[in-house]
């Protein structure tokens, strides 16, 4: 059982049904919005993304093994602890569930079309697993989309089936906040994917790959990193005085757990020079996403904006 929790990466599953939860009950249930998912949808929904992340971690995983036997040979889990072909069946029944309640859901919401989320998210972790975290930087930009798309999905099911005349300008109002969440999601995650290519250099070259650091080397990437990482310094400064401002609370929340962190990472990259230090930094990325998605129990939504 252990073997198999750490197969599909829980504690990340975990985050996701986090920030699923607290979209849901300490911001759009908080602040009023009209939705369209009662207590038992939330949870299918939950269930639906996380059975699709976990499937997308095995067949990862599977995929990966002549990686990690020189990234991280004492994390190597399938043909180990656990056998492929027992990964690559647990792969295709959290897929079969995953894609079954996504379909459930959308018709329960009275938009079927929405089921093709689910289909297009499981097709491309697959693929992504597969080939495209190979080549240079799609595989990176691919995954992390995925991740923003993971705090994207509560609105589009949330919002969008009870948007109305009367209240459009309010629920889309509520829907820009929760892109601006993913938006953070999203680039947090493209720095720490980068960050992990770099960690994992030495494994991804023998295997013939072709990501960022292999093609443009560790320095040059090093600095990307560091641009993309003050860039996010500099836009989650911007909605702080642009959106929270009168929020005193979060304001310094935001100050101390998020920014403040972000300052010290940007230092800790222009020093990074090991292995251990790129793990460092990518252990203070889940800091930084983790504190990130418990902001939102400090928002004060202000419907007059």
């Amino acid at each position: 059982m252990h073997g198999i929790l750490n197969l599909i990466r829980w504690k990340n599953l975990l985050m996701i049904a986090l920030v699923q939860l607290l979209i849901k009950y300490a911001f759009l249930e908080s602040y009023g919005a009209s939705t369209s998912l009662d207590t038992l949808g939330v949870i299918l929904l939950i269930i639906a993304t996380v059975c699709i992340a976990a499937a997308g971690n095995i067949i990862n995983d599977i995929n990966d093994v002549e990686t990690d036997v020189i990234n991280k040979p004492n994390k190597i889990i399938v043909g180990k602890n656990i056998s492929e072909k027992t990964a690559y069946n647990l792969f295709i029944i959290l897929n079969v569930i995953g894609v079954g309640v996504g379909y459930y859901l959308s018709n329960s919401v009275g938009r079927s079309g929405f089921f093709s989320l689910f289909v297009i998210i499981s097709v491309l972790l697959y693929v992504y697993s597969t080939y495209l975290k190979q080549l240079f930087l799609i595989g990176n930009l691919v995954i992390s989309i995925l991740v923003a798309l993971s705090i994207l999905i509560v609105g589009v099911f949330e919002l969008i089936p009870n948007i109305t005349e009367q209240n459009q300008t309010i629920q889309l109002l509520y829907f820009k906040t929760i892109l601006n969440y993913a938006y953070m999601a999203f680039i947090l995650n493209l720095i720490r994917e980068i960050n992990k290519d770099v960690e994992d250099m030495e494994g991804d070259a023998k295997a013939g790959m072709n990501t960022l650091p292999i093609i443009i080397g560790k320095e040059n990437t090093k600095y990307i990193i560091l641009g993309l990482s003050l860039l996010t310094l500099f836009v989650i400064g911007y909605y702080v005085v642009d959106t929270l401002y009168n929020n005193q609370i979060a304001v310094i929340y935001f100050l101390i757990f998020i920014m403040a962190p972000l300052l010290y990472l940007n230092i800790k990259i222009l020093s990074a020079q090991k292995k251990t230090d790129y793990t460092h930094i990518s252990n203070i990325l889940k800091w930084i996403m983790l504190f990130g998605m418990l902001s939102l129990l400090l928002y004060t939504y202000n419907a007059t904006r």
